[in-house]
Formats: structure tokens, sequence, C-alpha cells
């Protein structure tokens, strides 16, 4: 029975996986939390894998709070950048797979068309420099990994953009959401299962891909669906990025282009407005 590994079990992308799981009884499944799997710590996080010898490695974790990432570089470079190194070390040596969850933010958001795998990479801030430096050094060191971009992940579990509108639009009467940043939400649970179907392939093609789902938006028109789907009637007002400063920089346009990763494994990919309406069933 093979043994899958699945990195930052706690978060969205891995809860949803451990939701999954029930229908995949035969693997053997480690869900590792930052106690089974120590991204900060190197040489800890070398040994931990030597132990688990995962056959398969889906590396969910990551040091993921944006703004905090500006004054804490080093730790999100450790996680990030060094960790996957380590990880991608391990599985080309062991001939594991390992499939790696990357980010848009790898992006400066100066793109008017939707992004290819190709396209030009320039982070605008810490943490989407991190996880480019991570790609990078996953390339290298494994050269059989599948990296996976998404953008805007949202899940039933966690805490997520789609959550907090929920709680603020029963609690204000008013709450103004950014206009001028432009890309598509995507649903973990869908990513968990294109995870799966490539697990499952007998098609296993190395490389980047984008991953999202269908659509073009501002997080500003996402919050409108919200509050649309959830009969709210709280008002929704647009406000430019300039008007909300924050800590980190945020790419002005990253929508995903998914056409690779639905030619080389057959994939539909839902509208993000039919996966939003499975958070409020």
């Amino acid at each position: 029975m093979k043994k899958i590994l699945v990195t930052g079990a706690n978060g969205q992308l891995g809860s949803e996986l451990a939701f999954l799981s029930s229908r995949y009884i035969h693997y053997e499944w480690i869900f590792a939390d930052r106690t089974k799997i120590t991204l900060d710590d190197l040489t800890l996080l070398k040994n931990q894998l030597e132990q688990i010898k995962p056959d398969i490695i889906l590396n969910c974790g990551a040091y993921t709070a944006v703004d905090k990432a500006e004054s804490e570089k080093e730790l999100a470079f450790t996680i990030n950048h060094l960790a996957v190194e380590a990880i991608a070390k391990f599985a080309s040596n062991k001939r594991a797979k390992l499939i790696h969850i990357s980010t848009d933010y790898v992006f400066d958001g100066s793109s008017s068309i939707a992004l290819t795998e190709e396209a030009e990479t320039n982070p605008v801030n810490t943490y989407g420099a991190s996880k480019r430096s991570g790609e990078i050094a996953c390339t290298i060191e494994d050269r059989n990994s599948i990296i996976i971009r998404t953008s805007w992940v949202y899940s039933k579990f966690g805490n997520n953009f789609v959550k907090t509108m929920q709680r603020l639009m029963q609690e204000k009467e008013s709450i103004n959401v950014v206009n001028n940043q432009i890309g598509s939400p995507t649903y973990a649970a869908d990513l968990a299962q294109v995870i799966m179907d490539i697990v499952e392939s007998l098609n296993w093609i190395p490389g980047i891909y984008n991953y999202s789902n269908e659509g073009e938006i501002s997080w500003y028109e996402f919050a409108l669906s919200i509050k649309e789907l959830g009969g709210y009637p709280c008002t929704v007002k647009g406000i430019p990025s300039e008007s909300y400063p924050t800590p980190a920089k945020r790419p002005e346009f990253s929508l995903l282009d998914k056409s690779k990763i639905k030619k080389d494994y057959g994939l539909e990919v839902p509208h993000y407005k039919e996966s939003l309406k499975k958070i409020f069933v």
C-alpha cells in the first residue's frame, strides 16, 4: 500500500484532502501538522521525512501570512523555499512523487491577459518572492515534481475571505472591499480533487500547472456573489487598493490560464459561482 504524506494538514487544502481521503482507502494517509513535519527546522524535517518514508508527498504546508511576511522574511523563506528544497531533494532521492502547491503571488500583476505557466514571474512582496524561490528549488532538485499555482483559496475549513465576508455581512450594515485586484477564487475542495485526479492518473507529467475556478472577477465582485448567495442585507462598496493600505503589496491582476492542466489531465474546471454555492449548502 502506497503512503501519501500531506503537509499543512490543518490548513484549508490539507483539511479538504483529509475529507476526501475516505474515497481513496487504497492509500495509507499521513496528515502531518507542524508537530509531524516541521517546516521551519530543516534538520528535523529531513529526519521526519526519513522516518515516514512517503511514496507520494502533497506539500500543502506553507508560510501564508502575506503581510506578516514583510517583517518575518527569514521565517517565510525558510518554510517556503528551504523546506521545499529539502522535500524536493528527498522526493528525488527516494523516487517519491511530489506535488507542491504554489501561488499567483509569484506574478507582479502588470498583465492584462490570463497568465500562463510560462508568463514572467516578478513577485511584489516577500511572500510571493519566497514562494517563487520554492518553485525554483523544487524544479531544480526534483525534475519529476509537479507544481500547482493557485489563487484566492477558500474552504469550509480554516480562515478565508468567504468566511470573513459572511461574518462581516451579518455584523455590519456596510463594508468596503477592494475592486481593482483581479483574479479568480479557488474552492479548496475542487483543488483537492484535482490533486487526487493527478495522483491517480497514469499520465504523470512533471512541471508547473495553474489551477483556480473559472471566472474573472475582483474581490469586490466576489463579495457581491457572497452577499447574493447568502441573502445578506449588508451594503458592499468597492474601493481601490490605495484606500486600503497593507504592509505587503498585492498583484493587481493575477488571473490564471488553466488551459495546460485541462489539456494534460482532461479536467473540467467549475465556474467560481458554482463552487461558491457549495459553501452555502
